[in-house]
């Protein structure tokens, strides 16, 4: 496997690999799935919770991948003989494939099985419940949305077709193409012969019954093309408000379409006076990516963006998160190859060939550097050692970086000298500070700080994540964050329990630990919850035998059920009974949701020639509406403020751990050799 491979790069390689071993995938499915070196840094946050998405059969031994997100039986895909096509080659209950006809109809390289993902069931539901497009060209679904909010496709449902279409359309059709769409199918003037644009033009060929374009609109009265012109400000509205805060983010490049559809409306005022309210609308959504409130103008005005380990700052990480924009700054070290470092002032999203030019300024001014530098690298140094070049055009690395993972900056040939900071390497034993706070407080802190991070997350950025990388236009920053904390909060069950050389207090910190997952559980946490379970499942963790042979049997058993909860068997159905038992507000196992997502990306194809799969389309608006219902009403937040709350409160927000496994396997082994 190649050195710069990243850790879920890893992860689907081998899940691939025992899909190909049972028959499920044909084709080749890692170097897509990959997506590349720059592709895999941005999944680098997943390291940690690999384990949770493997399931090992007993008869086989070998893990599998099962992948159904809504049940524990696989989906049934639409075939070209309209029958159910098993996605996966493994039954929910693992007895294998079964009786079904089990095949990746998008994966293969059959042309046969690849036209089969396109293909819809009689009645357009297909296996999407009830998707209401066919496939078809990017431009040709836009018309196919206007005709539906335009009131000219009866019996769809249009509320979800437009949130299916808003959601996913980053996907298929570019932004700008889709403002081009809407402008054009504003300013369209319809000819004697009833043809409309050149959009429409084009699009006739499929649904519109030749050289006429769109011949069904011929004849069509002033109300008609009225309506159509509602019709598209009425999506145009919905994209606006979707995508508000990314387009506040990327200021006038934004700025022009709300615009231009602004001009084109009040040219249209005085044929159609009813379009008047629309137009005020339009003004005010100008001013509001023009010209930001004075609350939004205030809190960008903050000189520092705290991330979780970088330049830290014990003020700032007691202030409640805002989700991050690329525009934001923060401070952060780039360390050189004897660990003396320079501290830089950056854009968050900025280019990688930007901080190498911060960075050489600095090192050009620093009296231990009297030589200026030649060509310098960007590395990023795990605690283990493992090194990865970022390209020049690498954008945000930042919110990439693991847990224990610095910026190093070097010459080529210095590359192989790189070591990790001394104090990643070595550790120190001691009595951890959990002894004299309650689980209560704790599980508190925790579940405040996830539910901030958590409502950070844009819930576009899920799609972007999965389906971009590094193309993508919007950079998933705060979801890449909320990963960094569900790996951050295992290794820091781990350190705290390792590090403490007390058997009796191990002991106890057992019990704080089962305690505080119980009570995350209870407030609906599920991502520290399970970060937390995962964490005292680590091989480090579980080998302690003398350790939790002295637990008490109340609590082994506790944790046994909540073990099962995490049992990724019949495709974790123990976790999503438990999640569809629950009511908002609750926080999920966020790497779960994207592992449904690339599963589902990665078994059936986006595009079949220039027609886009809808019903895939569907089948991600689901999943995105699922999330957006997780936080449908806020979670309430204790606000306490005495010193022993505001102590804990950092602790919670600055943990410090070792995520280097074999370091922490050492430190097992020294508490308790393998002989005892």
């Amino acid at each position: 496997m190649p050195a710069g491979m990243k850790p879920l790069e890893k992860f689907l390689k081998k899940q691939t690999t025992a899909l190909t071993r049972a028959g499920g995938f044909v084709g080749g499915v890692a170097d897509k799935a990959s997506g590349g070196t720059g592709a895999s840094r941005r999944r680098a946050s997943l390291s940690r919770v690999v384990p949770f998405f493997r399931e090992t059969s007993p008869e086989s031994g070998q893990a599998r991948e099962v992948f159904s997100p809504d049940s524990e039986d696989p989906p049934s895909w639409p075939s070209a003989t309209g029958t159910g096509t098993v996605l996966v080659p493994s039954s929910a209950n693992g007895s294998g494939s079964g009786g079904g006809d089990v095949r990746s109809p998008s994966l293969s390289s059959d042309e046969q099985s690849s036209e089969a993902s396109l293909v819809t069931e009689s009645g357009g539901g297909g296996g999407g419940g009830g998707t209401p497009l066919h496939p078809d060209t990017p431009d040709n679904l836009t018309l196919a949305v206007l005709d539906s909010v335009a009131g000219k496709r009866p019996g769809i449902n249009t509320e979800t077709l437009l949130d299916d279409f808003m959601l996913t359309h980053p996907i298929f059709l570019a932004a700008d193409r889709l403002q081009q769409v809407l402008l054009q199918q504003f300013s369209v003037e319809e000819d004697a012969g009833g043809r409309v644009g050149e959009v429409g033009g084009r699009g006739g060929g499929r649904r519109g019954g030749g050289g006429g374009g769109r011949g069904e609109m011929a004849g069509e009265s002033a109300l008609d093309a009225a309506e159509r012109k509602q019709a598209v400000l009425n999506v145009a509205f919905r994209y606006l408000d979707t995508y508000r805060e990314l387009l506040q983010e990327e200021g006038e490049r934004s700025n022009t379409f709300p615009k231009e559809l602004y001009l084109c409306a009040v040219q249209e005022l005085s044929q159609h006076p009813e379009l008047v309210e629309d137009v005020l609308k339009l003004q005010r959504w100008t001013e509001i990516l023009h010209c930001p409130s004075e609350e939004e103008k205030e809190s960008r005005k903050k000189q520092v963006r705290p991330l979780f380990r970088h330049f830290r700052r014990i003020d700032a990480c007691l202030q409640p998160r805002e989700a991050f924009r690329g525009s934001d700054e923060i401070f952060c070290r780039v360390y050189t190859p004897d660990h003396s470092y320079v501290t830089i002032r950056s854009r968050l999203s900025c280019r990688v060939g930007e901080i190498l030019a911060l960075v050489r300024e600095k090192l050009q001014y620093s009296e231990d550097q009297p030589v200026l530098p030649g060509n310098l690298l960007l590395v990023a140094v795990t605690s283990a050692g493992e090194k990865a070049v970022f390209r020049p055009s690498d954008e945000a690395v930042f919110t990439t970086l693991g847990v224990n993972t610095h910026l190093f900056t070097c010459e080529p040939s210095e590359l192989d000298s790189l070591l990790p900071l001394p104090e990643e390497i070595h550790w120190t034993p001691g009595d951890s500070k959990l002894h004299d706070m309650s689980a209560e407080e704790v599980a508190n802190q925790l579940v405040a700080f996830d539910w901030e991070l958590f409502s950070c997350v844009h819930e576009v950025e899920f799609v972007c994540y999965v389906f971009h990388g590094e193309q993508s236009r919007w950079r998933p920053l705060n979801l890449e964050l909320v990963l960094q904390r569900c790996s951050e909060v295992q290794s820091w069950v781990a350190t705290e329990t390792l590090q403490c050389q007390s058997l009796p207090k191990r002991i106890q910190l057992l019990r704080k630990f089962i305690k505080i997952a119980a009570l995350c559980k209870q407030q609906q946490d599920l991502l520290s919850f399970l970060a937390v379970v995962l964490g005292l499942d680590n091989p480090a963790i579980s080998r302690l035998r003398l350790t939790w042979e002295g637990l008490p049997g109340k609590f082994r058993k506790q944790f046994q059920q909540f073990e099962g909860i995490a049992d990724p068997s019949r495709n974790h159905k123990s976790y999503r009974d438990l999640i569809t038992s629950l009511r908002p507000p609750l926080i999920p196992f966020t790497p779960l949701l994207l592992k449904d997502l690339t599963f589902l990306h990665e078994s059936c194809k986006t595009f079949h020639g220039e027609l886009v799969n809808f019903e895939k389309m569907h089948k991600v608006a689901d999943m995105v509406r699922n999330i957006r219902r997780y936080r449908s009403s806020q979670l309430a937040m204790d606000t306490e403020t005495s010193p022993s709350h505001l102590q804990t409160k950092a602790y919670v927000r600055q943990l410090q751990v070792i995520d280097n496994q074999n370091l922490l396997f050492d430190m097992s082994c020294k508490l308790e050799p393998k002989d005892t």
